[in-house]
């Protein structure tokens, strides 16, 4: 246990800090920095505003002690599209070069840290789960009537 605690922790601060300190910093003290990646890869400077948001409230998400599982879930299912956007964007304008790639070492990290969150937090979810507690339906099947 402790072993994937420590793991999570280095994992996702990392990602804390690439993913949410880095982008909000750089927005703040150095703007026109901030919308060079997104004008290089021909993408609107408005998708650069939307995605740093995206980004800081996605790593406050993963460092939030005790959110919903699900939201957890997203933040990474999130997290992974951007990386796996990123690099098709990359191997779009640049071609197979490092930076191409880079993402993939990032989404990497990510896997560390998702496979550590669910190891430290092992609650099962399944579909039955789901119907009876999910969607409040508290009925006993065995005591439905059709008179």
């Amino acid at each position: 246990m402790r072993k994937y605690k420590i793991i999570f922790w280095i994992a996702t601060g990392f990602l804390f800090l690439f993913e949410g300190i880095m982008p909000l910093s750089t927005l703040i003290f150095a703007p026109d920095v901030a919308t060079a990646g997104a004008s290089y890869l021909q993408y609107p400077v408005y998708f650069t505003y939307t995605l740093i948001a995206f980004k800081v409230l996605g790593a406050v998400a993963l460092v939030t002690p005790k959110l919903p599982r699900q939201i957890k879930e997203w933040t990474y299912a999130g997290f992974t599209f951007n990386f796996i956007c990123a690099s098709i964007s990359h191997f779009v304008v640049d071609g197979f070069v490092f930076v191409s790639f880079f993402p993939f070492i990032i989404l990497g990290i990510l896997v560390a840290s998702y496979i550590s969150y669910f190891k430290l937090h092992p609650e099962k979810t399944t579909i039955t789960n789901m119907n009876s507690s999910a969607f409040g339906n508290k009925r006993n099947k065995t005591s439905l009537s059709y008179s």
